[in-house]
């Protein structure tokens, strides 16, 4: 049965909302009808562009009656004090990964939407993407045997993209393991069965001028015996893109001339300031801000390369299906392109929400990615495995 569009509130006008707008705009499943933004010409492209109130604080959004779901796109460290804000209204709360930088406030978010009684997603993580969960679901038909081990490897310029002083502060949720890591991990525990048992990992800080981790190496062991290991480089050099048949990561044709952009873009930039002050004018309101064109033609986004070995075969993932590499043959399973990006985002919202369906990416699941994932940092600073209590699986799993 059709239902009307779920009528969702934005806080926070910056990058994640800029990933997430094609999204709301091609989706007639949810309704954009206000949003909150500190930044006075967010605030005017919004009311523009959707005829829809906005509010100069996150209170008056979640206080706002038309809303029914406040998504969440604030930088990390306010994410609990948000979440904590749009509960005590009595908002379901989509919010975007990761989902916190503490387990404290991971503790104190789900507590505060099950106090209210409300819905607690989190996302987008690339976990959320077709070709993974078609992936999954290839596992669970049994034809392959179990998942013995993952293979995960993503190389990007992420270090090098416009950045405010906070996201170069690893204790502000800055650095590629708070942003990065959460998409690998989540994928690694949904492909795995979720139940990490310990995280034995590096870390890489390797320029001074951007003094935060910039790669990782981690090795995860699950409980149910699946072993993975996870890299990740943000330096800007070799580009994995190249191994997924030319697409980037949310889908788009790459090519040749997009290589080295970000490290030119910042060597061009001059004094203090200017760096936060690019990112603000690329994204959403911004003078340099350019939405997608109508009509590109996107693949599935993905987060780099991905193999994982089953008893009787090797599944990968790709931008346009999953490869399947048996005993004797290999097969490729296509999957169309996706109508809108990210719309898995808005099935799982839907389930949730109008079908009452158990979430996926709950505060409990994504508190076992944040779990992982500062285990991957502790377990860097003290040389050792880190052993982790918090895991779940995969619901009615």
């Amino acid at each position: 049965m059709p239902h009307a569009p779920l009528r969702i509130g934005v806080a926070g006008l910056g990058r994640a909302f800029t990933l997430m707008l094609p999204t709301f705009t091609q989706d007639p499943r949810i309704r954009l009808v206000a949003a909150a933004d500190p930044l006075a010409p967010a605030r005017a492209r919004f009311e523009h562009d959707f005829g829809a109130p906005t509010h100069a604080t996150i209170e008056a959004l979640c206080a706002d009656p038309s809303v029914q779901v406040v998504y969440v796109a604030t930088p990390h460290q306010f994410h609990a004090e948000h979440v904590a804000l749009a509960a005590a209204h009595g908002k379901h709360v989509l919010v975007e990964k990761p989902m916190a930088i503490s387990l404290a406030q991971c503790d104190a978010m789900i507590a505060a939407t099950e106090a209210a009684g409300v819905a607690m997603i989190v996302g987008h993580s690339h976990s959320f993407n077709a070709p993974v969960l078609r992936t999954r679901a290839l596992i669970d038909s049994g034809a392959f045997g179990a998942v013995r081990m993952l293979t995960a490897l993503n190389f990007t310029d992420f270090l090098y993209r416009p950045r405010r002083p906070e996201e170069l502060d690893t204790a502000a949720g800055g650095g590629v393991i708070h942003s990065q890591a959460t998409h690998q991990v989540d994928i690694l525990r949904l492909l795995g069965g979720g139940r990490v048992r310990s995280v034995f990992a590096h870390t890489g800080a390797w320029d001074p001028t951007r003094p935060t981790e910039g790669a990782y190496q981690a090795l995860l062991d699950f409980e149910d015996g699946v072993i993975a290991s996870a890299s990740y480089s943000g330096y800007g050099h070799f580009d994995s893109d190249s191994w997924m048949d030319q697409t980037g990561e949310l889908g788009q044709a790459r090519s040749e001339q997009d290589y080295a952009a970000a490290r030119k873009r910042l060597a061009a930039l001059a004094g203090d300031g200017q760096e936060s002050l690019l990112k603000a004018r690329r994204n959403y309101g911004g003078d340099l801000y350019r939405p997608p064109e109508p009509g590109q033609r996107l693949r599935h986004q993905h987060f780099g390369p991905i193999i994982v070995s089953c008893e009787k075969a090797d599944l990968r993932p790709t931008p346009t299906g999953v490869e399947i590499s048996a005993d004797t043959q290999r097969r490729f399973e296509a999957l169309p392109d996706p109508a809108v990006p990210r719309s898995e985002v808005i099935d799982e919202l839907v389930d949730v929400l109008v079908h009452d369906r158990p979430a996926l990416h709950s505060g409990a699941w994504a508190r076992a990615t944040t779990e992982v994932c500062l285990a991957l940092l502790a377990s860097a600073a003290s040389r050792a495995p880190q052993t982790l209590r918090l895991q779940t699986g995969l619901p009615g799993r």
